[in-house]
């Protein structure tokens, strides 16, 4: 596992103070967190509620680390992590073998898989994909589960398609002609083809479609999670940790810039050129002066700022340097929501219908008691 050493050096760097208990001289309370995959701009409400003091002022010191995520819902079930970035699926599955981990903030309010196509061609519904040949990572995790939902959705099986593992390497593949659709994350890999399709680099493919899980099904995704045993002998723990992470999820959907700029302390190779870290700066601070002037701005307005600002730096930058943030606007779609951090016990149990039908848990259990609403700030 790579890991993310968080220090208060760092912190006091980037707020140019430190603030909330550790200020007063009370002890902070240490509490590891663990994220999937590796660094990187979409775990950017961990990086902002560091960076800004959200985690000091709840009296938490964050130390986070990276790896796959089964392994992250074992360290969590036996108390060796006291939180982890984990998805829905993965917290029935373990729940359903006698983990008792539980979700405590529903992160992501959209399902992030689909499938990416190319546009202008014989594939225009899901059913087009009846015999095509469509890569996936692989037979687990979310995109297996995604893919089986869509397909399901649509009167379809997997046996309707030639499905072939190819990694998380669907850009490459697709672009090279190794496949002719593939399950993606919807804010991601679609986002890397466009751009290799704008360039040329992508065969004949000039543009993309995506046909979304989430249009199709309501299923849960990553959330917050920690133990059972957590939430019982220490609630006041698991407020704290997620009323900060929830400021810094605020933060990254009503300003972007400062986001990106911030998670450029915690992610290696970051694309962030002088010259882009100016226009973000400005723009960051003029995101702070707005919010400051409009408390009550609506998301419909906060969400129009956003394609302003991404389309007022593509007329002044490459974009090659602007796909990270891409990324980040893209997936700040899936978070953003009328109440963040609510989870819809409809959601759980569309998903555990999904898992059960995949075998992928061995029974049916009451998917209510796999989350809580409790934790959630006013």
């Amino acid at each position: 596992m790579r890991f993310l050493i968080i220090i208060a050096l760092a912190l006091g760097l980037l707020t140019g103070k430190v603030t909330g208990q550790e200020s007063a001289g009370t002890p902070l309370d240490e509490v590891s967190f663990f994220m999937t995959f590796v660094p990187n701009v979409q775990f950017s409400p961990v990086y902002v509620a560091e960076a800004k003091g959200y985690f000091a002022a709840n009296g938490l010191s964050v130390t986070g680390d990276h790896g796959d995520e089964p392994v992250g819902v074992d360290l969590i079930a036996a108390g060796e992590r006291d939180f982890g970035l984990v998805s829905g699926e993965q917290v029935l599955a373990a729940r359903a073998n006698g983990r008792p981990v539980i979700s405590v903030y529903e992160w992501f309010q959209q399902y992030p898989v689909g499938v990416v196509y190319p546009e202008g061609g014989d594939i225009n519904t899901v059913p087009d994909l009846a015999g095509r040949n469509v890569g996936i990572p692989g037979r687990f995790g979310a995109s297996y589960s995604g893919l089986t939902a869509l397909l399901d959705a649509h009167g379809m099986t997997e046996q309707d398609i030639d499905l072939e593992e190819i990694g998380f390497n669907a850009p490459e593949v697709f672009c090279a002609g190794g496949v002719e659709a593939s399950v993606v994350y919807v804010n991601n890999e679609p986002i890397q083809i466009a751009h290799r399709a704008e360039q040329g680099d992508c065969g004949e493919v000039t543009s993309v479609g995506v046909f979304r899980v989430a249009d199709a099904v309501d299923m849960v995704s990553n959330g917050v999670v920690t133990s059972e045993a957590r939430v019982t002998e220490n609630s006041d723990l698991v407020r704290r940790l997620v009323t900060a992470f929830d400021a810094g999820l605020r933060d990254v959907i009503q300003n972007p810039a400062e986001a990106y700029i911030l998670s450029a302390d915690f992610v290696e190779g970051l694309p962030l050129s002088a010259e882009l870290h100016a226009a973000l700066e400005a723009a960051a601070a003029e995101q702070t002066a707005y919010r400051g002037a409009n408390p009550d701005a609506s998301r419909e307005e906060i969400a129009a700022q956003r394609v302003a600002l991404l389309e007022s730096l593509q007329s002044e930058f490459p974009s090659d340097e602007l796909v990270q943030f891409e990324v980040l606007l893209s997936t700040i779609e899936l978070w953003d929501a009328d109440r963040l951090g609510y989870a819809d016990p409809e959601s759980w149990a569309t998903t555990q219908d999904v898992l059960l039908e995949m075998g992928y848990i061995p029974r049916e259990s009451d998917p209510s008691e796999a989350f809580t609403n409790d934790f959630l700030p006013e």
